[in-house]
């Protein structure tokens, strides 16, 4: 009878104290802030959709909804319609921007393409700018994310021409294989936006730029990649 009692006794402290360390270690971790930098163009800032449309927004969002619930995410957008990569590089340097960001995504080459900038241009200053965004991420390449370029000849402006498609994955395929060949993550979305044609729904109501509903496609993508690299 006294050896039952004793069994009793240490399963009910090991059922005590095991659910208090549960219930700790659920309810008093401090809160985390993780902070997300932008850097881009009119893809990133969102041109012709509303602030919570754009990729960046809408990222934040997503990732939001796997953390604690006292946990923030600050994003920071540096991105402006029409800039080239040396818009870019000189938008960055104006900033005092600190270097520990948890995410930083970069999209950029389209108005060097649109603006038929010379090639060398972008082959110099993209990984000028990959380097950057490392720097701002923790100095960590692995917080990184690249883009790849929408192809807007599957709009009503591009009116499907073949030679905005050639030269934009001329773009890509460069930038793709820098990020391959220095481990940087490269996520491409390019083909969503080739269906723009087909699903109109895809294409913002300037004719040009991607829809909400193309930022939430991209955002698909980017998703798993992000958070991967939040966790770490």
């Amino acid at each position: 009878m006294k050896h039952s009692v004793k069994i009793a006794s240490i399963l009910t402290m090991i059922l005590f104290f095991g659910c208090s360390s549960e219930n700790n270690s659920g309810g008093n971790q401090p809160p985390k802030q993780y902070k997300y930098l932008a850097l881009g163009d009119s893809y990133t800032i969102g041109q012709s959709v509303c602030e919570t449309c754009r990729f960046p927004a809408q990222l934040k969002d997503s990732i939001q909804k796997y953390l604690n619930p006292n946990d923030s995410f600050l994003v920071k957008i540096i991105a402006q319609t029409g800039w080239k990569t040396y818009d870019l590089k000189a938008a960055i340097a104006a900033e005092n921007l600190s270097n520990d960001y948890d995410l930083v995504t970069l999209l950029i080459g389209v108005n060097n393409q649109y603006q038929h900038k010379p090639f060398s241009i972008y082959e110099q200053e993209f990984p000028e700018l990959v380097n950057t965004a490392i720097q701002k991420a923790k100095g960590d390449r692995k917080n990184v994310i690249v883009v790849s370029i929408p192809d807007y000849a599957f709009t009503p402006f591009g009116q499907g021409n073949i030679a905005i498609s050639e030269e934009i994955f001329e773009y890509n395929e460069f930038a793709r294989n820098y990020c391959q060949s220095n481990n940087v993550t490269f996520v491409h979305i390019t083909d969503i936006t080739r269906m723009g044609l087909q699903q109109p729904e895809l294409v913002a109501s300037d004719g040009l730029h991607p829809s909400t509903l193309a930022y939430s496609k991209f955002v698909e993508r980017i998703l798993p990649q992000a958070r991967m690299k939040i966790a770490d």
